[in-house]
């Protein structure tokens, strides 16, 4: 009867684990990105195209025309680096048609390239532009507009070749814009305006970047996307799409207290730059030089906008000005974004959501970004960056296993003394706890490494599932992505019966070697004494296959191999310390 009801609170235990986790994990650890891969009779096969370029299959106001038609329509100066492709439009003098050369849809190297901005009026339309707002004492001055048609110094925008914008309007102030653009994601807009009217002006250069759709990719507790900024020296990623549509804060923002504001966000800072993050995807305005900005987050007619203005000047008859601003609109690519940071744009790389391990996470990232160089395999750098980390830890792993070795060395007396006191718990808690002293032994020790673990764990998890660097990286067979979920599952007879099994099913190899480790492990270590926790420990690996399926192959892989070097070490330090502690032969 007892074991039976330990055996129903073990079952129900953990059937609120699983329950609890399939609410709590979106929120705070997201799994991994849509499979970009499925099996077909035994082989993997990339995934069909999504909608393209990282949006939403609703836009948030509908397309009038096809990309391709919109594109046709007005006269474009072409744009091409060895980072990104597309085009600037020359009526209103915005950027928005671009793509990452680099970065593909699918794993399929004949995929379409990512689209990041798209003209307004087509599907998912996304675009940055920079213009002037006039000031006060200047209001009958005309200013560029979105129907501007500005003349172009060239065709042709390409690295070390900018192309300078002009137009003028009925009263004799001419504007300006040099667009310049680098090798990676970055373009520089130089905005002059030279006054060559009969009175003074004021006016103000500004610039905006525009989405019509908020971004597909999940923003949860422990990744940021949607609107971000770092002003007043650190980064802010408390606005989200939910707040500039009216929405208050979410059941997990307000435990944690968010300081989220419903609506339009405004602030005034120096070094600040401002705009939207995707998960793998940055467009961000950064307004040069130490002079003060007002900037603002907000919802419009045309979707979301961040936007920024700097500080007015006047200009009397003869005199120029000018100021520049730069825009990232590409991959965060950290190697990028340490290169501008270091160029001056404050804490460019917070655009990465790090979290609270950001001071572990990096040299994580380091190492292995180090040995992805060096092995020219992801899978392979996990692989000898769990080496490195059991390595290190091997003294600590050492001092544990001897405790648990010793653990099980005293399982025999804990059986004794458990029967001779089963009806006195506290009497066999006194005893067990004075075994425990006599054997110089801590039921505890074999926690450390685990303890130890977790912040490795959780880096390792979020460097897979933020970094652009670890997307579409293959390992071996049928592991053709290490940021996406195993394809290959039992379920569907590894691909030969022709359906798809639902997520919750979708229980990959890698899952399941695991799970079958982690059992190997249990068997290793000291039996529980407590029925309940016996019964937990022998659930727990079943448990944590269905747990983690739907997790990165990359993060299932630094656990197979984890738990296969820990088994190894387990059963060679048990052995030796047995050999230890066996008692010496009688001298004849």
């Amino acid at each position: 009867m007892t074991d039976n009801r330990n055996m129903l609170t073990a079952i129900v235990l953990s059937a609120l684990v699983l329950i609890g986790w399939s609410f709590l994990a979106p929120r705070f650890l997201p799994t991994a990105t849509p499979p970009t891969t499925h099996i077909v009779d035994g082989e993997p096969l990339p995934q069909p195209t999504a909608s393209p370029g990282g949006s939403p299959a609703t836009p948030a106001v509908a397309a009038t025309k096809s990309r391709a038609e919109v594109l046709g329509s007005t006269p474009r100066v072409k744009i091409t680096t060895p980072s990104l492709t597309g085009s600037l439009n020359l009526k209103g003098a915005r950027i928005d048609d671009l793509l990452l050369v680099r970065q593909r849809e699918t794993i399929d190297p004949a995929s379409a390239p990512v689209r990041l901005f798209s003209p307004q009026g087509a599907p998912h339309s996304y675009f940055a532009s920079f213009g002037w707002l006039a000031g006060a004492g200047s209001p009958g001055i005309a200013t560029p507009t979105a129907d501007t048609p500005w003349q172009a110094s060239s065709r042709l925008l390409s690295p070390g070749h900018p192309v300078t914008l002009s137009w003028t309007n009925p009263t004799g102030q001419k504007f300006e814009q040099i667009v310049a653009v680098d090798g990676g994601y970055l373009f520089t807009v130089t905005q002059k305006i030279t006054n060559g009217g009969a009175g003074p002006v004021t006016l103000a250069p500004d610039g905006l970047v525009s989405r019509a759709d908020p971004s597909r990719d999940m923003s949860s507790w422990t990744t940021h996307i949607g609107p971000v900024g770092v002003y007043d020296g650190a980064a802010n990623y408390d606005v989200t799409f939910a707040s500039l549509n009216g929405e208050g804060p979410g059941f997990f923002s307000r435990i944690f207290g968010s300081s989220a504001k419903v609506g339009t966000t405004s602030y005034q800072a120096n070094s600040a730059w401002l705009g939207f993050t995707d998960k793998y995807w940055l467009a961000a305005l950064a307004p040069a030089g130490p002079a003060p900005i007002s900037a603002s987050l907000r919802k419009g007619a045309g979707g979301y906008q961040a936007d920024y203005a700097s500080i007015p000047v006047t200009l009397a008859p003869g005199q120029a000005a000018s100021s520049a601003t730069r825009l990232f609109a590409g991959a965060k690519e950290k190697i990028w974004l340490d290169k501008y940071e270091a160029a001056g744009i404050t804490k460019l790389t917070k655009s990465i959501d790090w979290g609270w391990f950001e001071w572990f996470m990096r040299p994580i990232f380091w190492l292995l970004s180090w040995l992805f160089h060096a092995t020219g395999n992801f899978g392979v750098a996990i692989i000898c960056l769990t080496l490195i980390v059991r390595t290190i830890m091997f003294p600590i792993a050492d001092k544990s296993f001897r405790s648990m070795a010793a653990m099980r060395r005293v399982q025999p007396k804990m059986k004794t003394l458990q029967d001779r006191h089963k009806d006195d718990k506290p009497r066999l808690q006194q005893e067990m706890l004075k075994l425990y002293q006599e054997e110089k032994v801590n039921p505890a020790g074999g926690c450390l490494p685990v303890l130890i673990q977790i912040p490795v764990f959780y880096a390792l998890y979020k460097v897979l599932m933020v970094s652009v660097e670890m997307r579409h990286q293959p390992f071996a067979l049928w592991i053709k992505d290490l940021s996406a979920h195993d394809p290959m599952t039992p379920v569907n007879l590894f691909g030969l019966l022709h359906f798809t099994p639902p997520a919750m099913l979708a229980v990959g190899v890698l899952p399941i070697i695991m799970g079958v480790t982690m059992w190997m492990q249990f068997k290793l270590n000291p039996q529980q004494p407590d029925p309940v926790q016996q019964q937990i420990f022998s659930i727990m690996p079943v448990m944590m296959t269905v747990i983690m399926a739907p997790f990165a192959a990359g993060l299932l892989l630094y656990w197979c191999v984890s738990n296969i070097l820990t088994i190894l070490q387990q059963k060679w330090l048990y052995h030796r310390y047995d050999l230890e502690r066996a008692p010496e032969p009688a001298k004849a």
